[in-house]
């Protein structure tokens, strides 16, 4: 009897591994199928994206120099180094101690519009002058750690600055083959910028000249009349722009921590900008 049972054992065994067996051929076998599905896909994208198409102004990139208007979006920040607890004088002679942080909060999309000029100076390089308007807004939220509120948080205040920069941008600009009537390019440039608000009757403020590194990338498209180039630049100033002699223009005990905040302010700017040419 335990012999019959063993056997019966192990004909179920078999048949289970046969049934396992089977199914994982099968998955094997779909697993490949979908493979080969998959690569055919692709190989099948590749070979539309190779086709060639009608090129639309096949001569534009040709010409020496070109003009253009440059319209776009973009945000403004600023990263401040604060300057940590300190000593001041107020206008009674006696020394005070206060501790406040600045720092910006909030981000307005700010506008951009210009005209640019472009110079052809091989087939793959370009030098680029786009001298341009940016307008925005920067909100600053300052921390005073000395002062606390009813629940014990340090009291805040805020400072809204409009600006509104006069630019003028100089770029290389390295460009790929072009490919039907689309072409991806890379960009590098400095900027020097004016600010041409003057509001004095804030906490901080921002010197009147600034200077910016841009790296950037973008693309070209190739339309029946003109030529549009979508690109997104990234801008860091590297001239500190914070207006350490705006203190002696306050004159309220009350300001003078919040105006004393900082010690240095750098300008950063990530810019959206539709060129068409």
């Amino acid at each position: 009897m335990l012999f019959f049972s063993f056997l019966l054992n192990l004909y179920i065994i078999e048949i289970k591994y046969k049934t396992i067996r089977y199914k994982y051929s099968r998955l094997y076998y779909m697993k490949k199928k979908l493979i080969t599905i998959w690569i055919g896909i692709i190989i099948a994208i590749q070979a539309m994206a190779q086709e060639r198409t009608v090129e639309n102004r096949p001569y534009t990139d040709l010409r020496p120099f070109h003009f253009g208007v440059v319209v776009g979006t973009h945000f403004q920040d600023i990263e401040f180094q604060n300057i940590g607890p300190i000593t001041y004088t107020d206008n009674d002679g006696v020394e005070q101690h206060s501790t406040v942080t600045v720092d910006q909060d909030k981000y307005d999309l700010g506008f951009t519009v210009g005209v640019l000029g472009e110079f052809r100076l091989n087939k793959s390089f370009q030098f680029r002058v786009a001298p341009a308007m940016y307008f925005g807004t920067r909100h600053l939220t300052f921390h005073n750690l000395t002062e606390k509120d009813g629940q014990e948080k340090p009291t805040e205040q805020r400072q809204e600055m409009k600006t509104a920069y006069i630019a003028s941008a100089f770029d290389l600009i390295f460009a790929a083959e072009r490919f039907n009537n689309h072409r991806p390019y890379m960009m590098a440039g400095i900027t020097p910028m004016m600010n041409l608000s003057g509001n004095t009757s804030g906490f901080i403020k921002l010197k009147k000249s600034e200077v910016f590194l841009e790296l950037g990338l973008g693309c070209d498209f190739y339309l029946p009349y003109f030529k549009l180039r979508p690109e997104l630049k990234f801008m860091y100033g590297i001239t500190d722009t914070f207006d350490s002699n705006q203190v002696k223009n306050v004159r309220d005990d009350s300001k003078k921590p919040y105006a004393m905040a900082a010690k240095a302010a750098h300008s950063k700017i990530i810019a959206l900008t539709f060129y068409f040419e």
